[in-house]
């Protein structure tokens, strides 16, 4: 056998071309297409972690309010009277 020539059908070699030429021909699509893939799931996943942030820093920033407004109503009035009492003769 290593000696001998053989033939091979026209139709099998212009098959194997054509599929290697199909092959080499597609491969830079396919590259673009999972780059896109991958930025497009990069950015919503980036979009999507923004958004918790802002509302948990929501989130936390009424709670502060809310003891800032708890912490202002538990103060007695006579001790809110005297302060605004103070308050005001400082600026007369």
């Amino acid at each position: 056998m290593a000696g001998k020539n053989t033939t091979v059908n026209d139709q099998i070699t212009d098959s194997v071309t054509q599929v290697n030429t199909n092959t080499l021909a597609s491969t830079p699509a396919m590259a673009m297409s999972n780059l896109y893939t991958a930025m497009g799931q990069a950015l919503a996943t980036g979009s999507h972690n923004t958004t918790m942030a802002q509302q948990q820093a929501n989130v936390t920033m009424q709670a502060a309010t809310v003891q800032g407004v708890n912490s202002l109503t538990s103060i007695g009035s006579a001790v809110i009277g005297r302060a605004s009492e103070g308050v005001l003769e400082k600026d007369s």
